[in-house]
């Protein structure tokens, strides 16, 4: 199954939701957010864009579906992370996001 196939069921235990052109690898961005956030949705309109020109995959994970996000992130949503480690919060800046993409 490719990882953009992957869809949450409701479960803290799921895969976290995936979009972006089909890929067997793991993403390599990936949006912690909060429904009814509004920077979450600023954020992620940069990272679909972004994601879209280079081909890269992206996975969104709600903060709110896990007991233990809440408490790592709090009020630092959106957080950005590329190839695992943290790039943003708050803000995604897309020059920034895109020279991290093609590093």
């Amino acid at each position: 199954m490719a990882w953009s196939d992957v869809a949450r069921s409701g479960s803290s235990n799921d895969r976290p939701v995936e979009r972006g052109p089909r890929t067997m690898t793991q993403p390599r961005v990936t949006l912690y957010s909060r429904p009814g956030c509004h920077l979450c949705d600023d954020a992620r309109a940069v990272i679909e864009r972004v994601c879209a020109e280079l081909g890269e995959a992206y996975a969104e994970v709600s903060i709110d579906d896990d007991d233990t996000l809440p408490a790592r992130f709090g009020e630092e949503i959106p957080v950005t992370f590329v190839d695992g480690r943290q790039h943003d919060f708050w803000r995604v800046d897309e020059a920034r996001l895109r020279a991290a993409l093609r590093a």
